[in-house]
């Protein structure tokens, strides 16, 4: 026989492609592999299978199939052998095997099957199928009755060896008629879509969709029906659990003539799926909130400096007791309060910049108790309760306070009725990795600290969102959503983390961990703790100062600040222009103060240039963002002193002084 095709259509090449199994090279999931190496699902399977041309003629065919047929499929599939040649009209006034006419789609007939080299025979059932791809060719499947003498106990074992199959896929499959009724589905179904309805019972596709769903669910059903689609994916809640998604992939079925019957489902839960798109774009939005806040803070900052700053130079014209005096102290006091406003919005983005110091945080719980004795009312009770393990931790004194104050109101606010807040503080050794949703908590030894209150709790739907600025579950007017968030981003840009549980008996739970000092874990008894440096009450000096700002109310706030001190100051609005300026000064110079954020020339590009004419000068930066923020853009090897904006007259005039006086060590100056 001459076995030879046309090129890839080769014993069990059209099979593979008419399945579409075929990736190319390798096996696929250990099915046995067909000549030339190529894997066959196909070969695998327990029924025959074909196919043929418009007359016939095999053009290929399954090893299952050649086996029964007592051949090679490479000396059947020539093309010129007939499927009819091995099949026996089965019972009297059977028809004979013919291939599927020009007008029909399917066809379903039992035989009797004789292998060509003995003189084995099986009774079997064809079923042939007209190919959607190509309608001259016609694809099907030989199935093996295996009861010749009692026809029903074959079915039984197929349905048997089907329903196998059903139950135990993976996913869940039903069938829908017309009308959207479920008849038959299996058990991923039932327990994906948790159907009340007793097994083997119809229900209806819409009493497992939610109700805002169901219209969709019904129009794209309905779609199918009017032939207006082969197949539909939708995407619906469930009425058995709200937050349960759910995919729903419909496959109309028409019968010979063509005319629908109904769809296979398959159903794919896609839960987890939904709520990761859902935590990525929470936090798509945090980083755009958290840039866009660090921007207009950063605007806010420069316009604060100024106002403290003027403000700071018309005191020094009026003293107190003066009508003036008390006006320009209130001036100063609203835009203090604005400061603390702007640092608030830092906090939440992770922005906000940090004066961190070795601390114990049972002393600043000590000294913050009577404070919160305060905040809380008198129908609450603080208990403070300290451990006697607690490490040192290296934190922002002021961003500590201002945490456990969030947090004491926001347990406050949950007890309208009274009730019980504690504080408990503890050292806490962590083994391994834990992780609290999308957060990792590396090994190590923190401080805890607990703030549990009495209250109600914390819903459940809740509990991921907390955190989220803006997300707030008070009444409109009663809060700015911005305290819980505040102290997420302080707790992360420390080092540290803070997870909220709901307890067993009522009330909410926040949990801090802040790393301890590693510079001193072995001696927490002989800490010492740090204190704001003082501001040194004579603030005069002298010397040459070249101020590089371009926000001219800083820039003229801070040249004649400067000026009243003592210092020469020489201006520049930018930084091609402070080169210049530079330039002509020569040598004299003492100290550069640029602001980072410019047009044209950033402060990196400039202290990178004056350092190159003038590698011994000294630099302050002024900033609105954070020092980390800032220190990263500048060469980790470049001795830059650091100022944070909004400062005030005498927080600029100590910086100067203290770098003047050849202070090597880089340094900051808390606000």
């Amino acid at each position: 026989m001459d076995g030879s095709l046309e090129p890839g259509t080769g014993p069990s090449g059209l099979l593979r492609r008419w399945l579409k199994t075929d990736p190319g090279n390798g096996a696929v999931d250990g099915v046995a592999q067909a000549g030339g190496g190529e894997p066959s699902l196909a070969d695998g399977a327990p029924v025959g299978l074909f196919l043929l041309d418009a007359d016939g003629h095999i053009l290929d065919l399954n090893t299952t199939l050649a086996d029964w047929l007592g051949y090679t499929s490479q000396e059947l599939t020539s093309g010129t052998i007939a499927l009819a040649d091995f099949l026996v009209v089965d019972g009297e006034g059977g028809v004979a095997f013919q291939p599927l006419a020009a007008n029909q789609n399917a066809l379903e007939v039992d035989f009797t099957l004789v292998a060509g080299r003995n003189t084995a025979q099986r009774r079997v059932r064809v079923l042939q199928h007209r190919a959607v791809d190509d309608p001259t060719r016609i694809h099907g499947s030989v199935v093996a009755l295996i009861d010749r003498a009692d026809p029903a106990d074959g079915y039984r074992r197929l349905e048997e060896r089907f329903r196998r199959f059903f139950d135990c896929a993976p996913v869940g499959i039903a069938w829908v008629d017309l009308d959207g009724e479920i008849g038959e589905c299996n058990i991923a179904f039932r327990e994906l879509v948790h159907a009340d309805a007793a097994p083997g019972a119809p229900f209806a596709l819409g009493s497992i969709v939610a109700g805002k769903d169901q219209a969709t669910a019904m129009v794209q059903l309905a779609r199918l029906r009017d032939k207006e689609l082969q197949r539909v994916s939708v995407e619906v809640h469930l009425s058995s659990a709200a937050e349960a998604v759910v995919d729903l992939h419909l496959n109309r079925i028409d019968d010979d003539t063509g005319k629908p019957l109904g769809a296979v489902v398959h159903a794919v839960d896609a839960t987890e799926r939904k709520n990761l798109e859902m935590q990525f774009s929470q936090s798509q939005k945090m980083q755009a909130v958290g840039q866009l806040a660090g921007g207009i803070a950063h605007d806010f900052n420069n316009l604060l400096t100024a106002m403290i700053g003027f403000c700071d130079l018309l005191l020094l014209r009026y003293r107190p007791g003066e009508e003036s005096f008390a006006d320009i102290m209130q001036v100063k006091q609203n835009a203090n309060r604005a400061a603390n406003l702007v640092r608030q919005l830092l906090a939440f983005s992770r922005q906000q910049t940090l004066a961190p110091k070795v601390l114990n945080i049972t002393d600043v719980i000590a000294e913050l108790s009577y404070l919160l004795r305060r905040l809380i009312g008198e129908n609450i009770v603080l208990e403070i309760n300290h451990g006697r393990d607690v490490g040192p931790v290296r934190v922002d004194h002021g961003q500590l306070e201002q945490v456990i104050i969030n947090l004491a109101v926001n347990a406050r606010d949950a007890m309208s009725d009274g009730g019980t807040l504690t504080i408990r503080t503890s050292g806490i050794v962590v083994d391994d990795p834990l992780r609290r949703g999308a957060e990792v908590m590396p090994p190590g030894d923190y401080a805890l600290i607990e703030i549990t209150d009495t209250g109600s709790g914390i819903a459940e739907e809740n509990l991921e969102r907390i955190f989220e600025p803006f997300f707030s579950t008070k009444e409109v007017g009663a809060g700015t959503g911005l305290g819980l968030s505040t102290v997420y981003g302080i707790v992360r840009q420390t080092g540290g983390f803070v997870f909220v549980d709901n307890m067993p008996d009522g009330g909410a739970r926040f949990s801090v961990f802040l790393p301890f000092h590693e510079a001193l874990q072995d001696a927490p008894r002989a800490l010492k703790i740090e204190t704001d440096d003082a501001v040194a009450r004579d603030l005069t000096g002298h010397g040459t100062v070249l101020l590089v700002e371009d926000e001219d109310a800083v820039r003229l706030f801070g040249a004649r600040a400067l000026r009243n001190k003592g210092y020469t100051v020489l201006e520049a609005s930018g930084g091609h222009n402070a080169l210049s300026v530079l330039r002509d000064a020569g040598r004299d110079v003492d100290v550069l103060v640029t602001d980072i954020v410019m047009p044209e020339m950033d402060g990196p590009s400039l202290i990178q240039a004056v350092r190159e004419q003038r590698p011994d000068i000294k630099v302050i930066c002024i900033s609105g963002y954070a020092e980390d923020a800032v220190r990263r853009r500048l060469d980790a090897t470049e001795d830059i002193h650091f100022l944070p904006k909004p400062f005030n007259l005498a927080q600029l005039a100590a910086m100067v002084k203290e770098v003047i006086r050849d202070d090597d060590s880089p340094r900051s100056v808390a606000l």
